[in-house]
């Protein structure tokens, strides 16, 4: 769906063996006491949620030993996006993703040139998985303001922000979205495929207490788009791709101004001078810290047209899930289910900035959302209400640190389990630099922190650092 710094689904590699262990995640922030084993893993338990009691880390049988992690696949034969054939034909790895068969990456380029050629040309990503739909009507914005703590009556139309759907009481995350206002009462949001099951029931389950409880005059109609794909073309020449293809001859055609977090519904021009039959909506956002947009391609008009003519520049080139993780991992964008859960609030998941400045005062009517309860507390008072952080790690040379990894106290000579590593691999911009995000006890999560972490039984020195790692280079209007 990866946003204003959208967060969205990813993949994780390079680890030769996995052994997943039990995460002192709590519900909503709380560090649960698990022991911790210098000796031997065998005691440790797949890390999972204590909310919904599934599992958060599911590690998939991969070719030459290759770790990679994501959603569970459902039962059954596995979905394939609109770009599919494309993918084989381009010589793509395939692999399961929540629930998809999706390009692990592509033969012309490894995992890290690909990730490189991301940072320094651009490259197209198939996000064609995620679920996008539009919710529309009088009720519309009243029902997104209960489910989600931002601020989405100050959206102006065609704008973007990240958000959270949020469960009532508990305030845990649901999932990560990016919500669109394209107008007054019709919003574009983007959901994660691998919450398709549960962000449906949710969301039907809100509409219909909402419908409920304001009748017809507050209608909602909730639209799933199926039949829309959607792909990322993320890079420093995104722009200069993508800018040729315009059809507009207006100033809505000029994509300099088109700025992070916006959108315009634009044609482009096809092979033979004639242009697509409907607009592309396109967002200017990603899921990788570097310029870029995502464009929502609708039924009549080919996702494999619109992906050779962006190929037809020699700036880019297709990427698959493999870079994709790596890129948002030195952005400190988290993926959901790994680094964020139910299990988690806004405030635990150093996401309290997606709660409205306006929605903060709990004697005002603006702070009536699912979970404000638990949430404001947090914001008033982290070190008295939250016993964890999502911080970011640098760790020592040598094995990364991937995900599941106990965090210890170094001071302590009994080295207790102070937190969990979610994310982690060395990091492809940073010469190989072990890179690393989790959470952590409150009071050591402070930049400069020094902690230890157990990669493969053995202690390697790591400390907390401030994310991204690689800084995000979003286009924005120029400063006043």
């Amino acid at each position: 769906m990866s946003a204003v710094r959208p967060l969205r689904r990813g993949l994780y590699l390079l680890g030769s063996r996995s052994i997943a262990r039990t995460a002192p995640v709590g519900a909503n922030g709380a560090l649960t006491s698990v022991p911790h084993r210098l000796a031997s893993p065998q005691g440790w338990r797949p890390l999972r949620s204590p909310v919904v009691g599934s599992s958060i880390a599911t590690t998939l049988a991969a070719n030459n030993g290759i770790r990679y992690a994501s959603s569970a696949t459902p039962s059954g034969s596995l979905r394939k996006t609109q770009l599919y054939d494309l993918h084989i034909a381009k010589g793509a790895k395939m692999v399961p993703f929540a629930g998809f068969s999706m390009p692990l990456q592509y033969s012309d380029l490894s995992h890290v040139e690909s990730h490189k050629w991301t940072r320094e040309k651009a490259s197209l990503f198939d996000v064609s998985h995620m679920v996008q739909h539009r919710l529309s009507g009088p009720g519309a914005l009243d029902l997104l303001m209960k489910v989600t703590p931002s601020s989405l009556d100050k959206l102006k139309d065609n704008t973007s922000t990240l958000s959270c759907l949020l469960e009532p009481g508990t305030g845990g995350i649901v999932d990560d979205t990016v919500i669109t206002r394209l107008s007054g009462d019709t919003f574009y949001f983007v959901t994660n495929a691998g919450r398709r099951d549960e962000d449906l029931a949710f969301l039907q389950s809100e509409i219909d207490a909402f419908k409920l409880a304001h009748g017809p005059e507050k209608n909602i109609t909730w639209e799933i788009l199926e039949d829309r794909a959607l792909v990322a073309l993320q890079g420093p020449q995104a722009a200069a791709a993508l800018q040729p293809l315009i059809a507009e001859k207006d100033a809505s055609s000029d994509l300099s101004t088109l700025y992070f977090g916006n959108c315009r519904s634009l044609h482009l021009t096809l092979p033979g001078a004639t242009t697509t039959a409907e607009p592309l909506l396109i967002s200017r956002t990603g899921y990788t810290g570097e310029d870029g947009f995502e464009i929502s391609i609708p039924a009549s008009v080919s996702p494999a047209t619109i992906t050779d003519l962006l190929l037809q520049n020699p700036a880019v080139r297709l990427a698959g899930l493999a870079a994709r993780d790596s890129l948002r991992l030195e952005a400190g964008m988290c993926l959901y289910g790994h680094d964020i859960s139910t299990a988690q609030t806004p405030p635990s998941a150093a996401l309290g900035w997606v709660v409205g400045k306006d929605r903060r005062d709990p004697s005002s009517p603006q702070s009536n959302f699912n979970g404000s309860e638990t949430i404001l507390p947090q914001l008033a008072s982290p070190a008295k209400t939250l016993s964890q952080r999502r911080v970011g790690f640098t760790i020592e040379k040598g094995s990364p640190a991937r995900e599941g990894a106990i965090i210890v106290d170094v001071n302590d000579e009994s080295r207790p389990q102070i937190g969990v590593v979610t994310s982690g691999l060395p990091s492809p911009s940073l010469d190989g630099q072990n890179i690393a995000m989790g959470y952590i006890k409150q009071g050591l999560h402070k930049k400069g922190s020094e902690v230890g972490v157990l990669v493969r039984n053995k202690l390697r020195k790591a400390t907390v650092v401030g994310m991204p790692w690689v800084e995000s280079k979003f286009h924005r209007p120029p400063k006043a």
